[in-house]
């Protein structure tokens, strides 16, 4: 499984980006996406994720503010983000896990939130 993630960039406090995730390869066997994001000094965390059965589970940041989708039966998941904060300030990834248990990651993509 290969994953390209694009639609970060440099948006102030209050606004608004998608960001999507475009499995390729064997999309068949993914079982769960998720979007991650990595801060500078601090750990990547999982915010987002969607199941193949398209529930859905945020962590507590983002919740209200952050959409996890998938426009079935396109493979393409995205994240709607809105009303940026700062602290929203990371490199975000896309991950797929399929049935065996691996994990695929996409390269990052940049977003700023100015202030």
């Amino acid at each position: 499984v290969q994953l390209q993630a694009s639609g970060g960039g440099l948006v102030q406090a209050g606004g608004s980006l998608r960001l999507s995730c475009a499995p390729s390869g064997s999309i068949r066997t993914i079982k769960t996406v998720g979007w991650y994001r990595q801060a500078p000094g601090k750990q990547r965390e999982l915010i987002a994720g969607i199941s193949s059965d398209g529930s859905t589970d945020y962590t507590d940041s983002v919740k209200g503010r952050f959409t996890i989708s998938r426009d079935n039966p396109e493979p393409t998941v995205y994240l709607q983000m809105n009303n940026l904060k700062p602290e929203d300030t990371a490199v975000y990834y896309c991950a797929a896990t399929v049935r065996l248990g691996t994990t695929y990651w996409g390269r990052g993509t940049q977003v700023t939130v100015s202030s």
